[in-house]
């Protein structure tokens, strides 16, 4: 089994901290994220240029020479297949990048077995999930896959895209002090690309 990919990265240093890597990016989100840039790889059945098996074969020339790949999106739990995907690229010696919002919890918690580290982006205080993801129960789960992150013994990092019109300080004030008065971590803030939004309302030019 294959895995639907959206995109291919064959370079990075910046998609899992302190490793060189390649990210693919598998096609299909359930979450319509109001401030998605990547909004091109939301339609779960839409038609790529870009193959599994080729992609496998660039991975496997560059055994030695690349130390990650990182499992990206749209949200990779979406795809059945990802499990297998990634045990492929185990087998290889590679390590595992996984970056997700937690919509599959029972996905996310399969897959974490062969997870090294996990790029875990919140959305919004629990309260005000749908006002960024557009999608009922978005929060329920989110929340759930992310105690499931925090009791395995997996690295990560937890983050939020802050757009403006969404989350206002307070509000990320009140987040921050949540993530750290009851899970006792650290949440990192990141830029949010304005200019390509999937919501034309929320575009800052």
């Amino acid at each position: 089994m294959s895995i639907h990919v959206g995109g291919f990265e064959p370079l990075t240093t910046i998609d899992y901290p302190d490793h060189l890597s390649c990210v693919v990016f598998a096609q299909g989100c359930p979450w319509r994220c109001r401030y998605c840039y990547n909004h091109e790889l939301i339609p779960a059945n839409k038609k790529t240029d870009f193959s599994w098996d080729k992609i496998m074969q660039f991975i496997r020339s560059r055994q030695g020479l690349l130390d990650a790949v990182v499992f990206s999106g749209g949200e990779p739990c979406l795809q059945s297949g990802l499990f297998e995907a990634m045990s492929e690229v185990k087998s290889l010696g590679f390590k595992i990048g996984l970056h997700t919002g937690g919509a599959y919890p029972h996905q996310f918690e399969q897959c974490l077995s062969l997870v090294d580290w996990v790029g875990f982006d919140i959305k919004h205080l629990p309260l005000h999930y749908e006002l960024v993801t557009q999608t009922p129960k978005s929060a329920e789960k989110a929340w759930q896959s992310l105690q499931i992150l925090l009791d395995s013994k997996v690295e990560f990092q937890l983050r939020i895209t802050k757009h403006p019109d969404l989350i206002s300080d307070q509000q990320l004030a009140q987040l921050k002090s949540l993530i750290s008065q009851k899970y006792h971590q650290e949440l990192t803030v990141q830029e949010c690309n304005t200019r390509q939004c999937l919501d034309e309302e929320l575009r800052i030019v």
